[in-house]
């Protein structure tokens, strides 16, 4: 078995096909395919159901997914290690986040200790988080909220409040803050499934046993932001992520009963990834500043 057998193995099962497994790859159909078959044949096993065009995975396959992941991980290390006298000097870290606000502090910490480690950020809401590191898409995860899953190992960052916003012409403009329960009747801007804030408010909700009326749902901070400016009903968002605007107003929830959890995580197989630990050191050594 060698390392380019196990990245084949790796781009078929992501991309569900040899075509654009090959694509992904850079390489033709047919030695993808090879590179596939030879690894079959050489332990007589079956790795996908092959079903038309489309691709399975079979239980071994499933099975052996995880274990590829670590050994191209590994190579990785590896290389990094041998190539630097185990010295942080180059590299590419990938993280992603669920906005642009903690991330962006986290990063300074991490550059002014490694400056030559290239840093990229994808954004996105946690689903989409979760599934670029399951992907090796990315490397770290910056989210809303702790996983209770086994899979990642999760550090707590910062905890924050979820407010209000209005137009600067609503009643509750005038006021410092609101109760929870006055949510209720109000038209709600709910930002779009899979958004830890809204998670967080509609279990607040819940637990008060409060209904509220959903007036709309809006994917970006950006256009929520808008829709609130154009009157067309009340916003939430962590209180950190909150931008002054000259149309709006920021409430206060009394008691700050809603409240997001800033955590980063990793695949708990990747936690001691020469690069992954380096991260997790560096905002360690900025929470012991601050």
């Amino acid at each position: 078995m060698t390392l380019n057998q196990i990245r084949a193995f790796i781009a078929v099962a992501h991309d569900g096909g040899f075509t654009a497994a090959a694509r992904t790859l850079g390489m033709s159909h047919s030695t993808l395919n090879s590179q596939i078959q030879m690894m079959e044949r050489e332990y007589g096993a079956e790795l996908f159901h092959r079903r038309g065009r489309r691709v399975e995975l079979s239980a071994l396959g499933l099975e052996m997914l995880p274990l590829a992941r670590r050994m191209i991980a590994l190579e990785g290390d590896m290389s990094a290690l041998l190539d630097e006298s185990g010295k942080l000097h180059r590299g590419s870290l990938k993280i992603g986040a669920v906005g642009p606000f903690h991330v962006t502090e986290m990063i300074e910490a991490y550059h002014a200790l490694h400056p030559r480690i290239k840093i990229s950020v994808a954004l996105g809401n946690s689903e989409i988080v979760l599934d670029a590191l399951d992907k090796y898409v990315s490397d770290v995860g910056v989210l809303a909220s702790r996983l209770p899953d086994e899979r990642y190992h999760t550090q707590l960052y910062a905890r924050y409040p979820v407010i209000a916003f209005v137009h600067v012409d609503h009643p509750f403009a005038k006021r410092e803050s609101i109760a929870l329960k006055e949510l209720s009747g109000q038209p709600l801007l709910m930002r779009e499934p899979g958004s830890t804030t809204r998670k967080a408010l509609e279990d607040a909700l819940l637990k008060q046993r409060v209904t509220v009326q959903v007036a709309m749902e809006i994917g970006s901070r950006e256009a929520l932001r808008e829709a609130v400016a154009r009157e067309l009903g009340i916003g939430t968002v962590s209180q950190s992520e909150y931008v002054p605007d000259p149309r709006l107003r920021p409430v206060r929830i009394e008691g700050d009963v809603v409240s997001t959890h800033i955590h980063v995580c990793c695949l708990r197989e990747r936690r001691d990834s020469r690069l992954i630990s380096s991260f997790f050191d560096a905002i360690e050594t900025r929470l012991g500043k601050v």
